[in-house]
């Protein structure tokens, strides 16, 4: 069965910085183009940042020069960065691994709260 299990979220202070993590069990990851995406209460569901197969990235306009996206394959890991942490960065954190020859696969989700 496959995995997608996060790790690294918590409560922090505005300013401050958390690392998230994202370890995939029972997939060829190199193959997979990798994504961040978060939820906030009431709002939908949104891209934070991606990453390929090829390790070109990407960015919301929201996060850039804040967040970095990095993937190590021989981990099966995938990592997002967060510095300069605001309250409106506030959200539940998935990650998501998609390619054209296999199915989707969603995390379940950790909480980032930025609050003083």
């Amino acid at each position: 069965q496959v995995q997608l299990v996060e790790s690294g979220g918590g409560l922090v202070q505005p300013g401050g910085s958390l690392t998230l993590s994202c370890t995939a069990h029972r997939i060829n990851f190199r193959i997979y183009h990798l994504d961040w995406y978060r939820q906030a209460p009431g709002k939908q569901r949104e891209l934070v940042a991606s990453i390929s197969d090829i390790f070109t990235t990407n960015y919301a306009d929201s996060v850039k020069g804040r967040f970095i996206i990095s993937r190590d394959n021989a981990k099966n890991t995938v990592y997002l960065q967060m510095s300069r942490l605001k309250p409106e960065d506030t959200a539940v954190y998935y990650c998501n691994a998609n390619s054209k020859q296999s199915p989707t696969y969603w995390g379940q989700g950790t909480q980032v709260t930025v609050s003083s």
